[in-house]
């Protein structure tokens, strides 16, 4: 086979098949745009499978569906990390959308007008490409991480599953975020646990009870997806605190450290002689380290220049004006702080394939005129303004 029939020519790509790539696929399924899915994991799914065994969702199960399907649960009740993983299984077979899995791509570029998509054998070419992820997708740890001793066993959120990974000893947990709060608590049941850094708060009440369920969460969801959003003065004002700060706890609340039997410590800054440093000079003889100290922008195999200095790209609502045809959806306040969420991207994936509808539209439109000037008719003014 030539390199030129290798070649597979889609009009639209969508880089990720989680619930951001679904949701692009249904809306774009609905406006009749042919399109295909690509996932880098083995099955659909497998980005909720692989992360902590003991990980729920924060919001009930009717709260937690994509377009067009309700979640099999009942709805006041919060679904586990496989629920939402097979959840998301079932909502591309019923929508029996296409998605390829076991791709994953090495290389996004734009040649002779074309978008093209490496991914180790394979390459794509496409006029429009939706890149269906998360910003943050590389976990982050300090530079000092590599300097520590070789018998501390040392993981971090994205490769934690639960406490049989860990050595017999201490755990050190650094980062006071949701996951490393959840993970703490995790581990505390069987292994002594030191928890190092500083929440930036926590919510008010248990989003188990029942006015959390059935109150407290509506009212939330309302605020972060009509008020907290760029349509609003307060959502651009408040867009940029959300991106750069630390959200506060939700399930877990810092009095819950103290009962699990949770040692607070200050913040890590290095280490000496093989062990975690603290800011007080104090070292740490544990036997393991987990670290959720955030991820880094993942995005280093899209070769356009779209980004801006932070690495983060540059879009209006998704839609990259630097890159016609490029289009990102599942990014933190994409639009409104539920964008990242399971409940909120459906809306931004509606918006992204209204947009790319309205270009084929347009495309269409011009290579029409193109071909009447080319045959010789003269257009009208008014021909020439449609």
């Amino acid at each position: 086979m030539s390199g030129e029939e290798a070649v597979q020519r889609v009009h639209t790509i969508v880089i990720g098949g989680g619930q951001a790539g679904l949701a692009a696929g249904y809306h774009l399924a609905k406006s009749g745009l042919p399109f295909l899915i690509l996932d880098a994991h083995k099955r659909i799914g497998d980005a909720w499978r692989k992360r902590w065994d003991s990980l729920r969702l924060f919001t009930p199960a009717r709260y937690d569906a994509l377009p067009g399907f309700r979640f099999p649960a009942r709805g006041d009740s919060f679904p586990t990390k496989d629920e939402m993983a097979d959840y998301l299984e079932s909502y591309a077979e019923h929508f029996r959308l296409p998605v390829q899995t076991g791709v994953r791509v090495s290389r996004l570029s734009r040649q002779n007008g074309r978008f093209v998509i490496e991914a180790g054998s394979l390459r794509f070419e496409a006029e429009n490409v939706v890149v269906a992820m998360a910003n943050y997708q590389k976990p982050r740890r300090p530079i000092f991480a590599e300097s520590l001793s070789p018998c501390i066993r040392q993981l971090d959120a994205h490769s934690y599953r639960n406490p049989s990974q860990l050595q017999a000893g201490g755990v050190l947990v650094v980062g006071v975020g949701n996951s490393g709060a959840d993970i703490a608590i995790d581990v505390a049941g069987s292994h002594s646990t030191l928890l190092s850094g500083k929440e930036s708060g926590s919510i008010p009440y248990r989003i188990e009870t029942f006015m959390a369920r059935f109150v407290f969460v509506r009212i939330i969801r309302f605020i972060g997806h009509h008020i907290l959003s760029l349509a609003t003065p307060i959502g651009r004002k408040q867009r940029s605190k959300f991106l750069h700060r630390a959200a506060p706890l939700i399930r877990v609340k810092p009095q819950d450290f103290e009962t699990a039997g949770i040692q607070r410590v200050g913040r890590v800054i290095g280490e000496r002689n093989g062990q975690p440093l603290l800011e007080d000079g104090r070292t740490l003889g544990v036997r393991n380290v987990i670290w959720c100290t955030g991820f880094d922008p993942g995005f280093s195999w899209i070769e356009l220049p779209i980004f801006d200095e932070s690495g983060d790209p540059l879009h209006d609502r998704g839609v990259v004006a630097g890159a016609p045809g490029l289009y990102f959806l599942g990014l933190q306040f994409l639009y409104s702080m539920t964008s990242a969420t399971v409940h909120g991207v459906g809306r931004d994936a509606e918006h992204i394939a209204d947009a790319i509808a309205c270009r084929v539209q347009m495309t269409a439109k011009e290579a029409a005129m193109a071909t009447r000037n080319d045959s010789g008719v003269k257009l009208t003014a008014g021909e020439a303004a449609q």
